[in-house]
């Protein structure tokens, strides 16, 4: 056209998201699942797409779209640990929690990273995942007063990272290159979702910490965290679960709604995510799955503790009642809070 300069077309995006099809209006049109009130008048709410499965799978309890895909986000790292049990990776207990875990950046869980590292033949330069300062305020703090900088092991992800590592030597596959979508490990990974979810995988994209994340439906998450929660303890997801249960604090760490849940609730898994997302399986086979659409954290723990009262969770009440209200403070003192809402 006259006048208009010729251009270079842009280069590809090397995310570019998931296809058009996926862009579905699922999250906006959600229902309130929670209400943050302050001096008596709700200031804000909070839309979430929520799902309860009985030991079937099938759905009992739901608010929204629950056959929409999401992105689990850390919320996939149990089944993400079954598939690497499956390939040949000989963890257990307090590693195997770790290699599930979100974890807080504390000394133990660094060392913990370090061990799995070591049992592989491996270190702290093997690993890909983003380089961050730790979690825990108090931790961070330290660090930042030491001088230290952003490392991947401190990385709440580093956990899964090492263990990955450590399957892949275990299985003789390249540890170069084991985040890629089309490595054996992730392709085994996937394999797993499908299975558990009882679903296709609808989009891989990159995770915070740079591994893959596959999106699977909320119906899909809290189905296969059912079947975690209930398997045979032989079973790769039977170590999994009793992984959790045994060692909940390698799971998060000091002061995380994740450890604090299933430490207080017999026989219950669960695992937060990124972005407001959480899982959680019972032992009878029952699963849950949320995922609060503006991405708050401070709604996730109090719609979770609100759907497993709708389930009808016995003996947690001590647990539920910490979980179920988030205080707003106003001047230093509780002024209204977080609370849920149509359950």
């Amino acid at each position: 056209m006259a006048g208009v300069p010729e251009t270079s077309p842009a280069p590809p995006l090397t995310d570019p998201g998931p296809p058009a099809p996926l862009l579905t209006r699922a999250l906006c049109d959600a229902p309130v699942v929670a209400t943050t009130t302050r001096s008596g008048m709700v200031e804000s709410v909070h839309h979430g797409i929520v799902v309860a499965t009985d030991s079937d799978g099938d759905p009992v309890l739901q608010r929204g779209d629950v056959t929409a895909p999401i992105y689990p986000r850390s919320s996939n790292k149990p089944i993400q640990a079954v598939a690497m049990l499956r390939a040949g990776l000989d963890l257990d207990g307090e590693l195997l929690a770790l290699a599930c875990a979100s974890h807080n950046g504390e000394p133990f869980h660094l060392n913990g990273v370090r061990r799995i590292l070591a049992s592989a033949g491996l270190t702290e330069a093997d690993l890909q995942n983003t380089p961050d300062l730790p979690v825990h305020e108090p931790e961070r703090e330290r660090w930042l007063v030491e001088g230290r900088g952003p490392q991947p092991v401190a990385q709440n992800c580093s956990g899964k990272h090492a263990a990955m590592l450590a399957t892949c030597v275990a299985a003789g596959w390249d540890t170069g290159t084991y985040r890629d979508p089309s490595h054996p490990l992730q392709q085994a990974v996937a394999a797993t979702l499908v299975e558990l979810a009882g679903e296709p995988v609808a989009a891989t994209g990159v995770d915070g910490c740079g591994a893959p994340v596959m999106a699977v439906s909320t119906l899909g998450l809290a189905r296969a965290f059912g079947r975690l929660a209930s398997a045979d303890p032989d079973t790769a997801e039977g170590r999994v679960a009793n992984a959790l249960r045994m060692h909940p604090e390698w799971l998060g760490g000091t002061g995380r709604d994740v450890t604090a849940l299933v430490a207080g609730v017999p026989g219950l898994i669960a695992k937060d995510g990124a972005e407001s997302v959480y899982a959680i399986g019972l032992a009878d086979g029952r699963g849950l799955a949320l995922k609060i659409t503006d991405g708050a954290q401070r709604a996730r723990p109090v719609v979770a503790a609100a759907a497993l009262r709708a389930m009808g969770l016995a003996g947690a009440e001590e647990t539920l009642e910490v979980m179920e209200w988030a205080p707003v403070l106003g001047h230093g003192r509780p002024v209204g809070g977080v609370e849920a809402f149509g359950f």
